[in-house]
């Protein structure tokens, strides 16, 4: 059992490298796109808006989490990955803003689509004592798309080690007297391929999976007189809204998740500029210590699938956001050198592998029924995806031109760590050791 339910875990945990690897493929090449196509910032605003770290993933969160309610998990796993590939797919092909545009859109709410049914699917098929294992699991492999991707990114860029392979590829497709810059940007197409190529593997590796026990249980046969059947979605969507446990359980993790996570992406956009405006660092070397702290992201994690069902939650709960508080202090504080540099990664990467990420992604998973389990997280990621795309432009607001309000920046940042750290410490459920049956049980009774 426990070696089928690790099979599956890692064939569904690859979703996670795909959704955390479009985001750092798009964020890593974004230059050279801008100048291959001649972009404005406007049309970069564009691109991040829709992508998958934003709106494109909020919206397809919320349609494939009611979606794995209604035709189930496999259901999901059977078509998105296509979807994602076509995004990939027209990425690669490019040659016009419209075209990016639309690759970015198709490829960002297919990520949103396989995120709900993926941690649904994860813990529904995990063992009771296994459960919190599988998610760091992964957890580990959305660490491990950005280091894989920004190493790609390195080695392909056009002064890295391997642009010379890149170079010979572009002029074998478009020709030896192609612009300099289409040149170049082949090094984003070739990072785009590599997220094609796994996007194919996982779908191969996901179509040999069996439905979920859970959700099978959950369907009720329908009677003659019945309206469709008793996974209808508007049901499902009624019920998870009218159920008080319910709608108190989504505020709980939207609130943990969404303060955690507005925190995390403004790391993801300003880490490298932290590191080269207010360390001074060269551009190479930012990206290495970006993926060093990849790097203790993905080795915290597997250190902590180890423990994490017999430990107690709400101790890893607050040491990771203690490593995360820290993390800001240094910065606030001031740079004083590489050795603050390298304190600020690690902590970052400490606090990335005991991650809020990770509960919310048990927690979510366990607190609700299998009636609406996944549209409840698709709903949740959805908030946050989208609350967490206009905090970007809140914060670029705060942070001003120049940086000016970058103290200011980090206070809010301490804040709303502050804010999850407290609601997740009084709010943490005790479902370690209990089935998802019987966590159901406890919180819904025979109601649902």
């Amino acid at each position: 059992m426990g070696k089928g339910s690790l099979k599956s875990t890692i064939a569904v945990s690859l979703n996670n490298y795909l959704d955390a690897g479009a985001i750092v493929a798009g964020a890593s090449g974004i230059t050279l796109w801008q100048n291959y196509l001649g972009l404005s910032e406007m049309h970069l605003g564009w691109l991040n808006a829709i992508s998958a770290n934003a709106l494109g993933a909020a919206i397809g969160a919320i349609i494939g989490g009611f979606l794995a309610d209604k035709f189930g998990r496999k259901f999901i796993f059977t078509y998105n990955l296509l979807v994602y590939m076509l995004g990939v797919l027209i990425v690669l092909c490019a040659v016009n803003f419209p075209m990016l545009l639309c690759g970015f859109l198709i490829t960002g709410i297919s990520v949103g689509v396989g995120v709900p049914a993926s941690w649904t699917y994860i813990s529904e098929s995990s063992e009771v004592h296994n459960r919190g294992r599988n998610i760091c699991i992964s957890q580990m492999s959305w660490g491990m798309g950005p280091m894989i991707i920004l190493l790609f990114g390195m080695l392909l860029a056009p002064d890295g080690y391997l642009y010379a392979m890149v170079e010979a590829l572009a002029h074998a497709v478009i020709g030896a007297d192609a612009a300099q810059a289409a040149v170049e940007v082949f090094s984003s197409r070739v990072v785009f391929l590599t997220l094609f190529i796994v996007a194919f593997v996982a779908w191969t590796l996901q179509r040999q999976l069996e439905e979920s026990k859970e959700f099978q249980a959950g369907k009720q046969p329908a009677s003659p007189t019945s309206q469709t059947d008793s996974t209808s979605l508007l049901s499902n969507i009624k019920a998870l809204f009218t159920n008080k446990t319910a709608i108190k359980t989504v505020a709980f993790l939207a609130v943990i998740y969404l303060t955690w996570n507005l925190v995390a992406s403004v790391m993801g956009f300003f880490q490298p500029h932290i590191y080269e405006t207010a360390g001074g660092l060269s551009n190479e070397y930012a990206n290495m210590l970006s993926c060093v702290g990849w790097l203790v992201v993905v080795v915290v994690t597997l250190c902590l699938s180890f423990f994490i069902d017999r430990l107690s939650h709400k101790l890893i709960y607050v040491l990771g956001l203690l490593a995360a508080l820290a993390t800001w202090i240094i910065i606030i504080k001031g740079v004083n050198g590489v050795g603050s540099l390298w304190a600020f990664s690690i902590l970052w990467g400490i606090n990335g592998g005991l991650s809020v990420q990770i509960f919310y992604a048990l927690w979510g998973s366990e607190l609700f029924p299998a009636k609406f389990r996944a549209g409840a997280q698709g709903l949740m990621f959805f908030i946050v995806r989208g609350l967490s795309a206009v905090w970007g432009l809140v914060f670029t607001y705060i942070y001003g031109e120049n940086g000016e309000g970058f103290t200011l920046a980090a206070w809010c940042m301490v804040v709303l760590l502050l804010i999850s750290l407290v609601v997740g410490v009084i709010g943490c459920p005790d479902t370690r050791g209990k089935s998802l049956g019987q966590i159901t049980h406890e919180r819904y009774g025979d109601t649902i």
